[in-house]
Order: structure tokens, then C-alpha cells, then sequence
């Protein structure tokens, strides 16, 4: 069926081989294209149909990724077909990052970590849109929905309502944070390397609007476990060499104490079988904030 249905898309007809891509959490497919006689392989996502407009502006947001130079897929085509949405952009070569940063020395891992602070700071050029709500207020209403789920779900992770107090004794902070590009899924998973070096940034689909400081909590959900230099690293590169100053962590230990009640009806409502392993996570990422009487985690450096 894959095989009809890229035939009837002009920029990838004349493919010679299509190989699909079984990885990651979202629901598009997604296949590496061989184009016959070309060395170049591009990347296909099919879609449903109802989603094309939101694909557009995600189609939209890559292109201004070029020209804001982010190491990023490169856009080529977009529409619909035999009821089907499509995307085409260009393919990164090289590997996941999360699987191959343990066969590098403790300075390569930290080097890569600074390489992608400053793609993450290059994408956090691009404002949001005026139509876009301020950030606090739709932070706020986010966090309020995955709190009154996480009291009804009947799990409860240790110091609950001492997280709770300290969320609520720091939401004033999020009220003038700027409203910019969130590729908000941003961590070692979706990286591509290629000699040890940062290829490219890839899975944009989850991309929000907000404040850029909200792109660091999956260093305290994930990086951090796989590579605390790495982790270090992607906030110097970031504040490009400078230590990042006491409203940094205490905004970055905001959203680490929001995220523990949306993690935990994130993974029920979407992968129910993984709660421990992501109740391990938060227990880990709890205890580097001493349950958020410190606010810089005890990793940092």
C-alpha cells in the first residue's frame, strides 16, 4: 500500500526502495526513501488527512529552522493524497544519540551537550505567532487538568503535596516568560550523530509555543540518567559558556515539579505498562532537588 501511495506523490515517485521506520511514541508512519540513481534518502511521514493544517505549520516552523542555520530536516514537500497526508523532508545520517553517548569519553559527551544548547538556542529566535495565548495562561490551565487527574488516578508519588506548595508558591514566575518556539520534546532520543559529532535535530511534531526555559526539563527526566556531561553540557552551550543564574533554576525546578503530575497521567493515559520505569525517573529527578528545597540539581557540574 506504501509502495501505491508514494507513487502518487511527484517528489518521491520515482523512489527505488522504501524501508519503514518503527521507532518513537508518535502516530504518523515513517519510512527512509531510496530515490533511484541518487545517493540522497529522504524522509516520508504519512498522516491522517485531518491533521494537515496543523502539519503545514510544522512544515512552516522547519523551514524557518533554515534559516535560523539549526542543524534540522530540511522541508521539501507537503500534501495530501489517496486520503492521506504526507510530508517529505530531507534525512540525517547517522545514529540515535541516547543509544551511542555511552561509547564516548566523558569530554565528548559534554562536548555534544554543548553543541546542542546552541541549536537549542538558535531554534528559540522564532516568536510565537499573536495568536498564540500568553504562556502562564495556558501553562497554568495545562498543569491544573493533569493535577485534578493525577489526585482521582489513585498514584501518589512520595512529598505530593510538598511539590504541590512549592508549584504554587512560584507560578508568579511564568506570568512575563516570553512566548517563543518550544521544540518540546528535546533530548538525547531525538539527536542525530555522526562521528561523535551532532548531525542534526530531528521529531519537531511535538513543537509548542512558550517559555525556552520549559525545553530543559527533559534534561531531569531523561538526559540526565543517560549522561550527566552531556546534561551540563547542553546548559553551558546554551548560556554559551556561562553559569545560568538563580531565575533559571528556579524556573527549571518549577517545570520539574509541574512535570511530576503530568508525567505520571502522560505514561498512564499512553504507555501504562512503563509507570515504574517512569516513576523511577521521577523519584531520581526528585531526590537531585532534595523534593525542591534546592533548586540547582545536584548533578550540575
Amino acid at each position: 500500500m506504501i509502495e501505491i501511495l508514494a507513487r502518487q506523490i511527484p517528489y518521491i515517485s520515482n523512489f527505488e526502495k522504501i524501508i519503514q521506520i518503527k521507532k518513537g511514541y508518535s502516530s504518523d508512519e515513517k519510512y527512509l526513501i531510496h530515490m533511484l540513481g541518487d545517493q540522497d534518502k529522504l524522509f516520508l511521514r504519512i498522516f491522517k488527512p485531518e491533521q494537515l493544517e496543523a502539519k503545514k505549520i510544522e512544515y512552516a516552523i522547519l523551514k524557518k529552522m533554515q534559516d535560523y542555520g539549526v542543524a534540522s530536516l530540511k522541508p521539501l514537500a507537503i500534501g495530501k493524497t489517496m486520503e492521506k497526508g504526507y510530508m517529505i523532508t530531507s534525512y540525517i545520517e547517522g545514529n540515535d544519540a541516547g543509544e551511542e553517548i555511552s561509547t564516548y569519553s566523558e569530554q565528548e559527551q559534554y562536548d555534544l551537550g554543548i553543541a546542542a544548547g546552541k541549536e537549542l538556542k538558535k531554534m528559540h529566535q522564532y516568536a510565537a505567532p499573536d495568536t498564540i495565548a500568553p504562556w502562564h495562561f495556558r501553562k497554568i490551565e495545562k498543569h491544573r487538568k493533569y493535577l485534578d487527574a493525577y489526585l482521582s488516578c489513585g498514584i501518589k508519588v512520595k512529598n505530593d503535596k510538598q511539590i504541590m506548595d512549592f508549584i504554587d508558591e512560584n507560578f508568579q514566575l511564568m506570568e512575563q516568560r516570553p512566548n517563543l518556539l518550544q521544540h518540546d520534546d528535546f533530548h538525547l532520543g531525538n539527536l542525530i550523530v555522526k562521528n561523535k559529532k551532532l548531525a542534526g535535530v530531528i521529531d519537531f511534531d511535538r513543537y509548542d509555543w512558550g517559555d525556552p526555559i520549559h525545553e530543559f526539563l527533559k534534561i531531569g527526566i531523561f538526559s540526565r540518567g543517560i549522561s550527566v556531561p552531556f546534561s551540563s553540557g547542553q546548559i553551558k552551550g546554551y548560556f554559551q559558556g556561562d553559569e545560568p543564574g538563580e531565575e533559571f533554576w528556579r524556573l527549571y525546578s518549577l517545570y520539574m515539579a509541574m512535570c511530576v503530575f503530568s508525567s505520571v497521567i502522560w505514561t498512564l493515559n499512553t504507555i501504562p505498562e512503563d509507570m515504574d520505569n517512569m516513576l523511577q525517573k521521577i523519584e531520581l529527578f526528585l531526590d537531585d532537588h532534595d523534593y525542591f528545597n534546592r533548586l540547582q540539581p545536584k548533578w550540575f557540574n
